[in-house]
């Protein structure tokens, strides 16, 4: 799995921390930072609450597009 940068940006963006975010949504820091590492592949509604934390769609944190997909 490839980073997720865009998670981390738009957390950043809001002035959250991993723990920030994590509490937010109810899972451990851990978890936030594997999911941004490209580690760990999150279940639908944990992108879901992600999203609605950071005032994202599921397209702008989760979607990869054509040149992402070469990248790998």
């Amino acid at each position: 799995m490839a980073k997720n940068l865009k998670l981390k940006a738009a957390r950043a963006e809001l002035d959250y921390s991993q723990e920030d975010l994590a509490k937010l949504v109810g899972v451990s820091r851990q978890t936030i930072n594997m999911i941004e590492r490209g580690d760990y592949n999150p279940t639908l509604n944990l992108c879901l609450s992600i999203c609605h934390v950071l005032g994202k769609t599921l397209d702008e944190i989760f979607w990869k597009d054509i040149t992402e997909l070469e990248e790998q």
